[in-house]
């Protein structure tokens, strides 16, 4: 019996996880359907819903509802506990059970794809919303020297920062929300654009100099030569989009 699965996400036209997760059914000889669903931005969960009502087994959760999604399930596992924000739904037994595999996916690509060492490196972090959640913690595992979330809106970051240290406890060693503004003169070894800024051909505010020497510059966005990017390029950081962080939390 065919299983059915899909990514749900606005905007969603652009995801590769159907081609991902084929792929893994071929492998592992599943016999599944996996489409891209598409919700309007005010009817996330009457549209998750209504795709488990009708049979879905599954969902993977993209831009912008990781929040919402914590919100529809019944129960959280692993990650999705400390993120607040879920990426993955499996229904279960008449229960909607929620994952968060982002961070998983990212650090995966960061160090083993990638091999670029995340210990005792100082690591900016762009964007407060579902995708900056679903790695932060998985981040300061990593034993960061430093690690900064910053946005556009500072008490959002703000928020974001006080939310994690409440339910950190000893893993944070140096966690701190930041406005673009305050950035000028700093340094950092790891850059991140969890944002969707990408998606629109948009630039986060980043100072010059952001960069540290040999940095690694990572968009979240995969398959788009995004104005970071080129940013990232031009200072002489090594860029890379999120395609492996994909591949990874997939």
């Amino acid at each position: 019996m065919t299983d059915h699965y899909a990514v749900i996400g606005n905007p969603v036209d652009h995801s590769k996880s159907p081609q991902i997760h084929a792929a893994f059914a071929r492998q592992t000889g599943q016999d599944i359907t996996y489409d891209r669903l598409s919700a309007p931005l005010d009817a996330f969960t009457s549209t998750a819903q209504r795709f488990f009502s009708e049979g879905g087994q599954g969902l993977n959760i993209t831009v912008p509802f990781k929040h919402e999604a914590w919100d529809l399930v019944n129960l959280h596992r692993g990650d999705a506990l400390d993120a607040q924000a879920v990426n993955t739904i499996k229904s279960e037994n008449g229960k909607l059970i929620g994952y968060n595999t982002d961070g998983i996916g990212l650090v995966a690509d960061i160090k083993k794809n990638l091999r670029f060492e995340i210990a005792g490196k100082r690591v900016l972090l762009m964007g407060a919303g579902g995708a900056t959640y679903g790695v932060v913690f998985p981040l300061l595992r990593e034993n960061t020297k430093a690690l900064v979330v910053v946005n556009r809106t500072l008490e959002k970051a703000q928020s974001l920062v006080q939310s994690i240290k409440k339910r950190a406890g000893a893993i944070v060693t140096s966690l701190d929300a930041a406005p673009y503004a305050d950035l000028a003169g700093s340094t950092f070894d790891i850059v991140i654009n969890a944002t969707s800024a990408g998606l629109n051909g948009e630039m986060p505010s980043l100072p010059q100099g952001i960069f540290a020497r040999d940095a690694l510059a990572y968009d979240m966005v995969y398959g788009r030569n995004t104005p970071f990017l080129a940013f990232a390029r031009e200072h002489g950081a090594h860029a890379v989009d999120g395609l492996g962080m994909l591949v990874e939390q997939a």
